[in-house]
């Protein structure tokens, strides 16, 4: 079962971490007001969007292009600029086990996604995966936490057929370094579950989009009639 009973605990330990302690905005520090979760309306406002979703062929449809890996959809809630406030929220969920954060954000872009009709068709979440011992370390896989929420909102159901391969770490690399870095690392398991399915990998920050396109190449490899979208919250500049 997704999540299972580690998520169980960690989602209560959250819960009563924000009975007990004040809401206060991730952002800008302020106290959270009735109807207010995470974000202060004000900083909801100002969170720099990317609208990307709305183009044919956008910047991240750009990143990701390869011959013979069509990519149909993509959406990124925000841009991502390193030290930027709303580049912090990324950065606690990951590495300050604080997994509600990304959750809670995923959440409030798939329900304005939802009302554009971005997920119509679209038959499972893909969530990129972490290597085991990444996993062990952080505890939980900040994208599957990410396509969980999206599968509340959405009721597409969330699908385990990515499976990590070892590599190094991204950080640090060029936009030719992270590719290469990539290739071959990511497998699918069961492909036959994909056939003919329309499948939208889920990430948390696309940045060269080597992960995404490595996952992407995999499901086209072994499973050929799946169509494939991608979702992140964030998207950041090129690094080269």
């Amino acid at each position: 079962m997704r999540g299972g009973i580690s998520g169980m605990i960690r989602r209560a330990g959250e819960a009563l971490c924000e009975a007990v302690f004040p809401a206060v905005c991730e952002c800008c520090g302020a106290s959270l007001v009735r109807g207010e979760k995470l974000l202060c309306l004000q900083c909801q406002y100002d969170m720099p969007r990317t609208g990307c979703h709305r183009d044919s062929f956008s910047d991240i449809h750009k990143r990701i292009a390869a011959p013979g890996v069509p990519v149909e959809r993509a959406a990124a809630m925000f841009h991502y600029v390193k030290e930027s406030r709303y580049a912090l929220l990324i950065q606690r969920a990951k590495y300050n086990d604080r997994p509600s954060i990304v959750r809670h954000l995923a959440g409030m872009f798939a329900r304005e996604l939802e009302a554009e009709h971005f997920f119509e068709g679209v038959d499972m979440l893909l969530p990129v995966p972490l290597h085991r011992r990444k996993l062990l370390r952080r505890g939980f896989n900040q994208s599957e936490e990410i396509a969980m929420a999206i599968s509340t909102v959405t009721s597409i159901p969330v699908g385990d057929n990515l499976k990590s391969l070892p590599h190094s770490t991204q950080t640090r690399k060029n936009a030719m370094e992270r590719a290469a870095n990539m290739n071959g690392t990511i497998c699918v398991t069961d492909p036959e579950e994909l056939a003919g399915l329309h499948v939208l990998i889920v990430d948390d920050v696309i940045t060269t989009g080597a992960t995404l396109l490595a996952a992407a190449k995999a499901i086209r490899a072994s499973s050929p009639t799946t169509r494939i979208s991608v979702l992140t919250l964030a998207a950041s500049k090129l690094l080269y």
